[in-house]
């Protein structure tokens, strides 16, 4: 039975198996799920892929995938883990540098402590680009039934769909609910997150995060980037503020709507093995 190596990271809890493919193959949708599973494999919310440079300008690139095998076209928190592997890895040049994800290529900065700054692209609004079904006009908000109860929702992309909903209080948001029901509604593509948000301060959100494939995550950096965003754009946050998740804080950063939303967050590594498993 054949081996692979791999080594265990997660950003602020959302925790991910990071495999070398510049010389090997991509995972089978099998080899992810016995990956990811918690009880026989070595556990995570998605397995993060590291392969060669798409661009010019990149050092290196990544592809991700959910615990079921399925392709994803985003990951905040996955993208600062690449970026402390491939820091490690010595492929990076300098404390500046940029990585090709499957939604586009990030500008990366090395910030003290294990940190990283991800720039993940110009969050988008409009129904057509998150994609958002049957409502062609972009709102602020909108508001359709699941599970029998009415719920008001806002939309965004950045570089993978999301829904953002306004709750008084996070821990008591229907999370388990809520979130599953929306993604089988047909507004959105099946596979996007689901966040449910606290407003503390101008300057703090409360959020949590049903996300595709995963269920609940302990943090969601796309997830915050996109909460952050239509928070910003409605006036009711500053620029820059801090996402507190169950596994940790998140900054957030938006300068003006035609820039890059930026994410910063800790990239930790926790382990290193060889998993032995037929699908290898």
């Amino acid at each position: 039975m054949n081996v692979l190596p791999f080594t265990k990271m997660h950003g602020a809890g959302n925790d991910f198996v990071v495999l070398d493919l510049r010389d090997a193959k991509d995972p089978s949708p099998e080899l992810c799920r016995a990956l990811a599973d918690r009880h026989f494999g070595v556990g995570c919310d998605l397995v993060l892929g590291v392969k060669a440079p798409r661009t010019e300008e990149a050092v290196a690139s990544y592809e991700i995938w959910t615990a079921d095998g399925d392709p994803s076209p985003q990951c905040g928190n996955g993208a600062r883990c690449v970026a402390a592997w491939v820091v490690r890895a010595g492929l990076a040049r300098g404390p500046r540098f940029s990585l090709d994800s499957p939604s586009g290529t990030h500008e990366v900065d090395v910030l003290d402590g294990g940190a990283f700054r991800v720039a993940l692209g110009v969050p988008q609004f409009a129904p057509d680009r998150v994609p958002l079904f049957g409502l062609d006009d972009e709102q602020d908000l909108y508001e359709t039934e699941v599970g029998g109860a009415r719920v008001r929702f806002a939309a965004a992309s950045v570089g993978n769909p999301h829904a953002v909903i306004e709750v008084g209080d996070v821990d008591t948001a229907p999370v388990a609910e809520v979130g599953p029901a929306l993604q089988g509604s047909g507004l959105f593509l099946p596979t996007v997150n689901v966040g449910f948000v606290e407003v503390v301060s101008p300057q703090r959100v409360r959020l949590r995060v049903f996300e595709y494939g995963a269920g609940e995550t302990l943090a969601c950096g796309s997830g915050a980037c996109a909460a952050a965003a239509v928070l910003m754009r409605q006036g009711r946050v500053e620029r820059d503020i801090a996402v507190s998740l169950p596994g940790g804080e998140l900054r957030i950063e938006w300068p003006d709507a035609a820039a890059p939303i930026l994410l910063a967050g800790p990239a930790t590594f926790s382990f290193e093995g060889q998993f032995s498993h037929a699908a290898v």
